[in-house]
């Protein structure tokens, strides 16, 4: 039994103005209404994993979906929103005159989120307790199927991978939060 977390491709939304939080909103619908830069090559393990897998899962966002679709064509995976990517939280305030950079209103955000902030949006100990269940789905269909793939984002990853750690299971590499990588995990029995 083997489970595989791969992360999905680069976002087609690119856009990296200053901007204001209000804005910056508006820019997270966006990100999370784009698809995926098709790539010219994927990492080849990523590619054997996804062709000789008895399951694949996505999250229900766009990115995860079509990064799947693009690693092995035709597929037909089951999308679960239980596996999308944490959501960050919102500031009380618009701070109308403060321009920033997606990347760091997205850094701020996620800071504010693990120092306990979670205004409208999951806190992380429930985070944790989703993660939980997450690879305990995972396990679930590894049971009646030998090899599972979930094509997933980065920070949930790494919460579903402490889980899986937890549960007995191994890799062999350390965890990456590049896009298109992936980290196999085995049960040893």
């Amino acid at each position: 039994m083997e489970i595989s977390l791969v992360r999905h491709g680069k976002s087609k939304h690119t856009e990296n103005i200053s901007i204001t939080f209000t804005e910056y909103n508006q820019w997270v619908e966006k990100y999370d209404d784009s698809g995926v830069v098709e790539e010219e090559f994927y990492p080849s393990i990523s590619i054997e994993k996804m062709r000789k897998a008895d399951v694949v899962v996505t999250s229900d966002l766009l990115r995860s979906i079509e990064s799947a679709k693009l690693l092995q064509p035709g597929i037909q995976a089951i999308s679960d929103p239980l596996f999308s990517e944490v959501a960050l939280p919102t500031l009380p305030a618009n701070f109308p005159g403060l321009k920033l950079p997606p990347g760091i209103w997205t850094a701020l955000l996620r800071c504010l989120w693990f120092g306990g902030y979670s205004k409208q949006c999951e806190p992380l100990r429930f985070v944790k307790l989703k993660a939980g269940r997450a690879a305990h789905k995972l396990i679930q269909y590894s049971e009646d199927n030998k090899s599972v793939v979930l094509v997933g984002h980065g920070l949930f990853n790494l919460f579903i991978a402490r889980e899986l750690r937890r549960n007995g299971w191994k890799s062999q590499s350390k965890q990456s939060t590049k896009h298109w990588d992936c980290l196999t995990f085995s049960l040893d029995n």
